[in-house]
Formats: C-alpha cells, sequence, structure tokens
C-alpha cells in the first residue's frame, strides 16, 4: 500500500492504481493534514510513503524517524507522465528490503537503505 503526500499530482496516483498498486491519497481523505500525522500514518499502517516533500528527508535523516520508507519525487512539472512510468517500473520490477529513503527522477533511481 502506498500512502500518497497530498503534494502528489493526480495523474501520478492514477497511474498507480491503474497499474494495480493501492493508493491512499492524502488530498483527497485528509488534506491538510501535518507532516507528523503523515508519517504516524504511513509506520501504523506500514505504508510507503510517496512525495515530493523534502522535509521527510529532514524527518527521515535528522530526526532519526525509523522504520519509514520514503520514495521522494524529483521531477519538472512537465515530466510528470514520465515520473508517473519510472515509479511503476521502480515498483514493479524491484524487491527492495523496507525500509529505505529512494529518491526518483526520471533519469536516475538512488535508493538508500536505512
Amino acid at each position: 500500500m502506498i500512502l500518497a503526500d497530498e503534494n502528489i499530482h493526480s495523474f501520478i496516483i492514477t497511474t498507480l492504481r491503474d497499474a494495480g498498486f493501492k493508493v491512499i491519497s492524502v488530498r483527497e481523505g485528509a488534506s491538510g493534514i501535518k507532516d507528523d500525522e503523515v508519517i504516524r500514518m504511513a509506520l501504523q499502517n506500514n505504508w510507503l510513503l510517496l512525495t515530493q516533500d523534502k522535509d521527510f528527508g529532514e524527518w527521515v535523516f535528522a530526526h532519526h524517524i525509523e522504520n519509514l520508507t520514503v520514495l521522494f519525487l524529483r521531477y519538472s512539472s512537465s515530466d510528470f507522465k514520465d515520473i508517473a512510468q519510472t515509479l511503476v517500473h521502480l515498483l514493479s520490477k524491484q524487491v527492495i528490503d523496507r525500509p529505505y529513503f529512494a529518491t526518483i527522477t526520471t533519469k536516475k533511481i538512488r535508493i538508500r537503505k536505512l
């Protein structure tokens, strides 16, 4: 299951759902909640956290939030279709032990085991 932060483009959420992934959207169900509440939701349910918010890197690396897997998307607004396909490819083809922090661009995927 994937928890999509409220900054995730609806096309990306739809693409993931169409590919068979279960996605819970913060924007659809809990718009306006704070980062710590998003983290709590992800941890309590063992969900992957999909975000474009750099603050989650700070939560993981500076505040040492444990057991949180973050998929951090970095792309220009015109590349939202390409990043959606890159994300589907990553989630479909790679089995990665959790937790990890992944930085995903249209050209590169960097995965840092936590």
